[in-house]
């Protein structure tokens, strides 16, 4: 029998995440059933699931794969450029619209909130680490504390993105990010 590289199980991987992602997106989390899964991967269960333990655990690693995605512009560009990118191309974040299945999730499911917290976390982590440099660089403003921050842009996020996954994106939030940049910078002091 052939031996399978590691580049073909990781293309094979990337694959499954790419075909999970539309699905989510189109059918929510617990409308994404198996064979829904099957036909927007294009493989069987049991190919899907060689790669992953379960419904969750792909569920989990296309978070993880999209944290991981985020955090590094938010950790180069802020967690605003992450919520442009999204208006720019929410195709590309659809999936993301079973955030209101995941928070009835987060509610009721200690495993699932563990999970959860656990690929959300690189996010945040790149977002206060931005803040960090930017109040070091003198461009934050100083009379808020780094968290709240972090929670505001965080609770920003989760509107968007509710936004995005309603259909609602609307031409006016690309000018309620510029509002929300300027409301965590120092003022300018030369006006």
């Amino acid at each position: 029998m052939p031996k399978v590289s590691e580049d073909q199980l990781a293309a094979r991987r990337s694959e499954i995440l790419d075909g999970a992602r539309k699905c989510f997106g189109e059918y929510g989390y617990e409308g994404a059933t198996v064979r829904r899964l099957e036909e927007s991967t294009g493989l069987s269960r049991g190919a899907i699931f060689h790669h992953f333990k379960d419904k969750d655990g792909l569920f989990l690693a296309l978070a993880k794969e999209d944290a991981r995605r985020m955090a590094e512009v938010a950790a180069n560009q802020g967690l605003v450029q992450v919520m442009r990118d999204m208006l720019e191309e929410p195709d590309r974040f659809e999936w993301l619209g079973t955030r209101l299945e995941i928070a009835r999730r987060l509610r009721t499911d200690p495993d699932f909130r563990k999970s959860w917290s656990e690929q959300s976390a690189e996010l945040t982590d790149a977002t206060a680490a931005r803040l960090d440099r930017q109040k070091t660089a003198g461009r934050l403003r100083d009379d808020v504390a780094q968290e709240v921050m972090v929670e505001y842009l965080d609770l920003i996020l989760d509107g968007v993105v509710a936004r995005i996954a309603s259909g609602q994106g609307g031409h006016n939030l690309s000018a309620v990010l510029d509002l929300v940049e300027e409301s965590v910078r120092k003022p300018d002091s030369s006006g």
